[in-house]
């Protein structure tokens, strides 16, 4: 009688092996991208917290706070601050938050996000755009922002 060997050819598992190194070449990119999009969501959640304060600056005074302190935030920007964002800073009503902790990636190291408010005749919304006149701009890449900020 014939003695019959049962498994896998070579072949079949260097097939096997370089499909498995394509699927790893193309996730490991994109998971890199979801980790720095998670850092900048770190920014803009704690940037929610002073859009609701110059919000109320805003109903209250008729006018944008100056500064982190007039909007009844923390005087020192840098007290507003994450794992990853090193400071979120108020000013003219424009929210800038900065990345530039150790942990952040570098790709989005050293990097902002200016969210500007605009009076829609007594309700505010917000913009990843600056406002006219203002040197302030987010430099963070599209790729890496929330949905609601690209291409703005």
């Amino acid at each position: 009688m014939k003695n019959i060997q049962k498994g896998f050819t070579l072949i079949e598992l260097m097939i096997v092996v370089a499909i498995i190194a394509i699927l790893a070449a193309i996730a490991i990119p994109q998971y890199q991208n979801y980790l720095i999009r998670t850092q900048v969501s770190e920014g803009m959640n704690l940037a929610d917290g002073a859009k609701t304060a110059v919000s109320e600056f805003f109903n209250n005074a008729g006018h944008w706070p100056t500064n982190n302190q007039s909007a009844g935030l923390p005087t020192n920007p840098e007290s507003i601050s994450g794992k990853y964002v090193s400071q979120v800073d108020v000013s003219g009503g424009t929210i800038v938050a900065k990345f530039n902790k150790p942990d952040s990636n570098d790709k989005i190291k050293a990097s902002q996000i200016v969210l500007s408010p605009f009076d829609q005749g007594g309700s505010i919304s917000w913009n990843c755009k600056p406002t006219a006149g203002s040197s302030q701009k987010t430099d963070v890449k599209d790729a890496y922002l929330p949905t609601a900020c690209r291409g703005s």
